[in-house]
């Protein structure tokens, strides 16, 4: 009996000893791990950019005038040709005779000017009839040896530039008749009275597209140059980015764009079509000054597949420098500096049989979410994210 009594109280304190231990020693640290896999890597930009129209066309007022009220709504379709903007002649100003003068006179001549287009190019028709008659007349005359070649050679030569002066005569007579347009045009705009003048100007659509932007609505008197519309085509759109000049030198025309976050899931595809080569200084959200680039890039693919998109709509462009599609990839996040004596390389801690073991790794491209290893790991090898700076080689880990 005295002897189990013995016995029972050495296993009594060898298992307080031993639950003294345990409880001594650290428990597990808790660690996120990520299995390494191999697939498709790429390194990317990413910014926030907005669309555009690729040609767009601003109306403006050529000259001083009272524009009629713009009855185009931003959105309207309008063909190439159409009236798209109406200028009536102002009211002359009070003082300004010498103008409404100087107006008429010019009406008057090209009056005359007109008159005597037509007129010489009635003679000059009536000259190029009788030339082309008379050669005409002398050719078979010609061939039977009874007139001279060079007789013949010299009628048809005199055919020939009369025809050329009647042509002539007759550009005449249209750049003349544009001159009388322009002069009633003057006059009525300075406020003078011409019979053949209406004092307004229709302003047309150089091309079919739809109004961008309407300036204004009510009538109002605009001058030269005033913006009234703007017109493109929706159709032809491209997308501009402004990215960091760092960015900028990154970047190559030809690379692939994704365009996401534009109202659908998929992304769509463009390429850069040109980086700007003049930066601008811009304020970032945190009050920092950033030296930005514009970069251009076209979509592709079917249009109908983004034909929701319109001018001046916001997306977000994730510029493509590589690509990879059977890399070994291991998450960033896991990767650190590690010091060898002067020296440091990158790496990371495997988690193998709840301990964590320190493993140099050689890192080729590196990119936001997951980097490319060349050596160091292989395939479904799971390491730990995010480690904690207390983790040490041989540590013991637990998964949470």
């Amino acid at each position: 009996m005295h002897r189990l009594r013995h016995i029972f109280i050495l296993i009594l304190v060898a298992g307080v000893a031993a639950l003294v231990v345990l409880g001594l020693r650290p428990s597990p640290l808790l660690v996120d791990t990520e299995a390494v896999s191999r697939g498709y890597l790429a390194g990317t930009i990413e910014e926030e950019g907005r669309t555009r129209v690729r040609d767009s066309y601003e109306i403006s007022a050529p000259v001083t005038g009272h524009a009629a009220r713009i009855l185009l709504d931003v959105g309207d379709t309008v063909q190439e040709g159409d009236v798209v903007a109406i200028l009536d002649a102002v009211a002359a100003p009070t003082l300004d005779v010498r103008s409404v003068a100087q107006a008429r006179a010019l009406v008057e001549a090209a009056k005359s000017a007109v008159s005597q287009a037509r007129e010489e190019a009635v003679a000059a028709e009536a000259a190029a009839r009788f030339a082309q008659e008379e050669y005409r007349r002398l050719q078979p005359l010609g061939a039977e040896g009874l007139v001279a070649f060079n007789v013949v050679d010299a009628a048809r030569a005199d055919a020939d530039a009369a025809l050329a002066r009647h042509r002539s005569t007759l550009f005449r007579v249209k750049t003349a008749e544009h001159d009388l347009a322009a002069a009633r045009t003057a006059l009525a705009f300075a406020g003078g009275q011409d019979p053949g003048a209406s004092g307004r100007i229709e302003l047309t659509s150089p091309v079919s597209g739809r109004v961008l932007t309407r300036h204004f609505q009510s009538a109002k008197v605009v001058q030269p140059g005033e913006p009234i519309l703007e017109i493109g085509d929706p159709a032809g759109l491209e997308v501009e980015v402004d990215v960091l000049s760092a960015d900028a030198v990154r970047l190559e025309p030809g690379m692939r764009v994704f365009l996401e976050r534009w109202g659908k899931p998929e992304p769509l595809e463009a390429v850069v079509q040109r980086i700007e080569p003049v930066g601008f200084t811009k304020i970032s959200a945190l009050g920092v000054e950033e030296q930005r680039v514009l970069v251009i890039a076209d979509l592709v693919g079917k249009q109908e597949q983004w034909a929701r998109l319109g001018h001046g709509y916001r997306v977000n462009a994730r510029f493509v420098l590589w690509e990879e599609s059977e890399a070994l990839r291991v998450p960033t996040s896991a990767l650190f500096r590690h010091a060898q004596g002067q020296d440091s390389e990158w790496a990371v801690f495997l988690a193998e049989e709840g301990r964590a073991t320190l493993r140099p790794v050689e890192v080729g491209r590196r990119g936001g979410i997951a980097s490319e290893v060349l050596s160091g790991l292989q395939e479904r090898d799971v390491v730990v994210v995010h480690p904690d700076r207390n983790l040490e080689h041989g540590m013991r880990i637990r998964v949470q």
